[in-house]
């Protein structure tokens, strides 16, 4: 069974905890795309654990995970945090990591930090991570792919011609900064290599056997689908797709194999950034729940822009994603805010809208058409029944789900695994229902 699973809104919806969830009876998790600007936060046994690029399911040691092809990895960072984790007890001998996908090179970060300083207040908001410049690379055909960091004689040759007849020309010559030193990267690479080795394989057989063995196979993206390159608030989006089908070609599985995909949305919005969002709460509520839900970025640590859950941008994304079923995650933020809106539409120069619009001008000058309902007071925190839940709660829960146009099936009150629900028997298959 192919589960894809993708964020519905502009990130850090909660992925990293159904993942989790769900990697226990998975035979394989793969990370399919995106790099270090994302993070996972993942809380086992009272142990809180942020993944960047090992995907979620490491902690079951009977999982294969898997970077995908998709994925562009800073090796410094991956041994980094695969140093951590097996510090904290964890084994990493079940990750695997193809040889197809692409690399951060030091050049990029800086890349990413001169152009971003070019923009002025148009700026993007990157994690100066060098992700996009790392994209950018691949696209032009000049990236350094995983795989390459096994062939050491082709890696400096590599390095000679793009190091010296494109990097270091760009770095002198337009930005007025010293260039990078051919040697020394080489030497650092190769040492990366040496340790990386025994992780780095052609992950097409590994994956087409688990296909044909019919293996549980969880896709695991980052980030979320608003933040998609296409479909996305273009251009504050991210340098990858966040979307199914994204998961699909930065894995290798094809699309006639996949049996269903879940969305994950927050209860309520956020966003890291620049870039429009109509339901942005700029008050005391937003501050309360910004607070209350620890609204700061797993990668970057910076404040989280909060706002109103947008069924405008959810009944987009399950379209767009092919979304079969929603997990709701942090309900147990809004415990106490009362009212709460949803976001039911978007209005502009007296035209209602029924999802994002592709102008972003037009998308930041639009009003949102709210629906107001009755919060509740009592906490959810304890609820692992739908009919533990207050009345106020479940009703809002099955307004998200009329508006989105997908069923709300798992519903997460709290960080811990134990401190999730299920609204209904699910339509995860065996999956689902033995995970529980």
């Amino acid at each position: 069974m192919v589960t894809i699973l993708v964020g519905g809104q502009w990130g850090d919806e909660g992925k990293g905890k159904i993942i989790d969830l769900l990697s226990e009876r998975a035979g394989m998790v793969i990370r399919s795309q995106g790099g270090n600007n994302a993070g996972h936060t993942v809380v086992s046994h009272g142990q809180e654990f942020r993944f960047h690029l090992i995907p979620s399911g490491i902690l079951y040691p009977s999982t294969t995970c898997v970077i995908g092809n998709g994925v562009v990895l800073d090796p410094r960072v991956l041994l980094e945090e695969m140093d951590h984790v097996q510090a904290r007890g964890v084994s990493v001998d079940h990750l695997v990591i193809s040889d197809r996908a692409h690399m951060i090179m030091p050049w990029h970060p800086i890349l990413d930090q001169l152009e971003e300083g070019q923009r002025g207040d148009d700026r993007l908001g990157t994690t100066w991570r060098g992700i996009g410049p790392a994209y950018a690379d691949k696209v032009r055909r000049i990236g350094f792919r995983v795989g390459d960091l096994q062939k050491p004689r082709f890696l400096q040759k590599k390095l000679e011609f793009v190091l010296g007849k494109v990097v270091n020309p760009l770095l002198q010559d337009l930005y007025r900064v010293a260039p990078l030193d051919r040697d020394q990267i080489l030497a650092t690479y190769a040492a990366y290599g040496e340790r990386l080795d025994p992780f780095i394989q052609d992950i097409f057989p590994l994956i087409q056997g688990a296909l044909n063995r019919r293996d549980n196979i969880l896709l695991e993206g980052a980030q979320g689908s608003m933040l998609d390159l296409d479909f996305g608030t273009y251009p504050y989006v991210t340098s990858s797709s966040p979307s199914a089908g994204g998961a699909l070609t930065g894995s290798g599985i094809p699309p006639s194999r996949v049996d269903t995909t879940i969305g994950v949305y927050k209860a309520f919005s956020t966003r890291v950034g620049y870039g429009p969002m109509p339901t942005e709460l700029v008050d005391a509520t937003g501050d309360r729940i910004r607070e209350v839900g620890k609204e700061y970025g797993t990668t970057t640590g910076r404040a989280r822009r909060v706002g109103w859950f947008d069924a405008v941008v959810a009944r987009y994304t399950v379209a767009l994603n092919g979304i079969g079923s929603i997990a709701l995650t942090k309900l147990d933020v809004l415990d106490g805010v009362d009212p709460i809106r949803i976001c039911a539409a978007y209005r502009r120069k007296g035209v209602l809208h029924d999802h994002p619009m592709s102008n972003i001008s037009h998308l930041k000058h639009c009003e949102p058409v709210y629906e107001e309902l009755s919060g509740w007071q009592a906490s959810t925190r304890a609820a692992r029944r739908a009919a533990d839940l207050p009345d106020a709660a479940r009703r809002y829960i099955a307004r998200v789900a009329e508006l989105s146009g997908a069923p709300v099936e798992v519903v997460s009150v709290g960080p811990g695994r134990e401190e999730t629900l299920w609204m209904k028997e699910p339509s995860l298959a065996g999956l689902a229902r033995e995970a529980r």
